[in-house]
């Protein structure tokens, strides 16, 4: 039996038992991970393909370590040019151990444990909205916008002339301009 999953934007063919390296998941070494993205299930003489996943199917996998990949140079050049650029990478990955193909009602019926502390979380991050009922407050307010007077006009700057003048400081003459 094996299965074709999705994850990091990427496709695996996983059987029981595989060791793959995949992108990072955020989740620490010994925990459990399930892959609602399966895209493929044969089982021997069947095969179920999912128009995009396969309904009530699952993969799950234990998180062996998080690691960093070898080291990519990228180096480009132009020649001629005087223009060379060097950079590294290093990919961060996960590696995970299958340990369970579940297809059926077994699939759907489990909900993973994560999922449902999430669920809690949110419910329990969740503050109720509570508006100021007091009236004292609206009428105060209802003063104050009463008691605005309306804006008064700035009032209107003069014109300044500014004099033209040589460097020497001295004002110019008709026949200079």
């Amino acid at each position: 039996m094996f299965a074709v999953i999705r994850t990091g934007a990427k496709q695996y063919r996983v059987q029981e038992g595989d060791i793959l390296s995949v992108e990072k998941l955020d989740k620490e070494k010994g925990k459990r991970v399930t892959f609602k993205e399966v895209l493929l299930v044969e089982d021997g003489e069947k095969t179920l393909i999912g128009t995009p996943f396969v309904e009530n199917a699952s993969v799950k996998a234990e998180v062996v370590e998080n690691f960093k990949d070898e080291k990519v140079i990228v180096f480009k050049k132009k020649r001629r040019k005087q223009y060379k650029r060097m950079r590294g990478h290093r990919q961060q990955l996960t590696r995970i151990k299958i340990e369970e193909i579940a297809l059926g009602t077994k699939a759907a019926l489990e909900k993973p444990a994560e999922a449902v502390k999430e669920e809690k979380e949110k419910i329990t991050l969740r503050k109720p909205i509570v508006a100021a009922k007091r009236p004292e407050v609206k009428e105060e307010k209802a003063k104050v916008l009463k008691e605005k007077k309306p804006k008064e006009k700035a009032p209107v700057r003069k014109k300044t002339v500014a004099k033209i003048t040589t460097r020497a400081g001295k004002p110019r003459s008709k026949k200079e301009k």
